[in-house]
């Protein structure tokens, strides 16, 4: 016997002197799955219930518990919000269009915009796979071109050598863990004594809001290169550390935890830097000269990119600017070479 909707049904199994109880427990488990099953195909849902009880919980497994953080609110707070009572077969793609183009009125970045964009998407193809909607009306939409996009501010090289003259020693060494090995500053937070070599950074975590976890992305997983003048800054930062066991942090708070990097930021990197007028040069703004100077050395790219964790499409196209200068030489080098044909 078991109950759907209030109701009790039943149905003979077998006999008794045939059929053990578990054997029989587990007959009427998957009579009730396939009942559950049934009503989900055939029920009406809701936007804010299928983006609660189907789309999460399935995408939550292959999420990273960071990226989970930040999907699951971003979803909550802009699509649930205005969808949530909507039913699934009832959405037009303009509906959905007129809340991007809502997002970018509202003064949201280009990159949240197209978030949004992506994960209507992703729930409506997971509505069609599921047998819900026929169609996905998330399929042609696009990101507005007025969004905002974020200013990539780089460092040159005189801009960096000033950062680093403003920084007391414990900022300086995080500065040039950034700069000059390309690590992101959960990295560099994440670092325990075991994990600096004679000549490289084992990088196989990072923190993540006070949390321990992996890093961003399967080419993170790497050994960071690092110079001689920066192996000699760190030997002389570990003469002065409290704990150097392989497992002690590299950069302790007072309670030895992992040093919070907003905290770092707050209350030493920036008022220092502000001093010379580079309050602008944050944690990404730093890391950003590592390609970008690379690049002007003559660096091949796809050793660039294997030190920052990067693919090389990301490094080639996000973080290595070119100054106008060097765009100026190479012109006035294509228009000599016009010259003497």
């Amino acid at each position: 016997m078991w109950w759907v909707d209030g109701r009790r049904k039943s149905r003979v199994l077998g006999f008794v002197n045939k059929m053990s109880k578990s054997a029989a427990r587990e007959a009427v488990n998957k009579i009730v799955a396939e009942e559950n099953a049934r009503r989900q195909q055939n029920k009406s849902w809701r936007f804010g219930e299928f983006v609660e009880l189907v789309y999460f919980p399935y995408y939550s497994r292959k999420w990273k518990q960071s990226t989970r953080d930040n999907n699951v609110n971003r979803v909550n707070v802009h699509l649930v919000a205005a969808f949530g009572e909507g039913e699934l077969t009832g959405f037009r793609r303009d509906e959905l269009q007129d809340l991007l183009d809502r997002k970018v009125k509202d003064g949201l970045s280009f990159s949240v915009v197209d978030h949004l964009r992506w994960d209507m998407k992703q729930v409506f193809d997971m509505a069609v796979a599921e047998g819900h909607i026929e169609r996905n009306p998330a399929l042609l939409l696009f990101t507005p071109k007025d969004a905002k996009k974020p200013v990539r501010r780089v460092m040159t090289l005189k801009e960096v050598q000033i950062c680093f003259g403003a920084l007391d020693q414990r900022e300086r060494l995080i500065a040039k863990l950034a700069v000059i090995a390309g690590m992101r500053p959960g990295e560099i937070f994440a670092l325990t004594w075991g994990r600096m070599t004679a000549a490289y950074a084992d990088i196989r975590q990072r923190v993540y809001r006070g949390m321990i976890d992996t890093p961003k992305t399967d080419n993170s997983m790497r050994k960071a290169a690092l110079s001689e003048g920066l192996l000699a800054e760190i030997e002389a930062w570990r003469m002065m550390a409290v704990e150097t066991r392989d497992d002690a942090w590299v950069f302790p708070s007072e309670r030895m935890t992992p040093l919070s990097k907003d905290n770092c930021w707050r209350r030493s990197i920036h008022p220092a830097l502000a001093k010379v007028g580079f309050e602008w040069a944050n944690f990404l703004v730093m890391r950003r000269p590592h390609a970008t100077l690379m690049k002007a050395l003559g660096v091949d790219g796809k050793l660039v990119a294997d030190q920052l964790g990067h693919t090389l499409d990301v490094n080639q196209n996000v973080y290595t600017q070119s100054p106008v200068e060097i765009r100026q030489a190479a012109v006035n080098q294509l228009e000599k070479s016009l010259q003497v044909m």
